[in-house]
């Protein structure tokens, strides 16, 4: 049984979130908890929320009160580039350069390898 979590429009670069995504992709949910808490970039707060709520959701799903038993996994962890805010900047000589705000959607998948029957 699997579970998904996303989050989308995150205000962060696709580039620096594959970053920390790569780190965990394949780990256990507990390895993958303690690695994204102890990594020092911004994506790996948002990362955290997401592989947090991706386990909410699979308890949901499974209907069982303590999903530690099940050894949970991150299945697929992937990073897609969401839509990009333009800015313009004064530049010299009456120019303008733009600035693009980029944002990303992380998609997280999380499965169990204990049987649930």
């Amino acid at each position: 049984m699997e579970a998904l979590a996303k989050l989308r429009n995150c205000p962060m670069s696709a580039r620096k979130m594959r970053l920390v995504v790569d780190n965990i992709r394949g780990k256990s949910v507990d390895e993958a908890l303690n690695i994204l808490k102890y990594t020092n970039k911004e994506g790996a707060i948002w990362l955290e929320k997401v592989v947090l709520s991706a386990i909410s959701n699979w308890t949901v799903i499974s209907e069982i009160e303590d999903p530690e038993e099940y050894k949970l996994f991150i299945k697929t962890a992937f990073v897609d580039e969401g839509p990009s805010l333009k800015r313009f900047r004064p530049a010299p000589h009456g120019r303008a350069h733009r600035i693009r705000k980029r944002m990303n959607h992380v998609t997280i998948i999380v499965e169990n390898k204990v049987d649930i029957n």
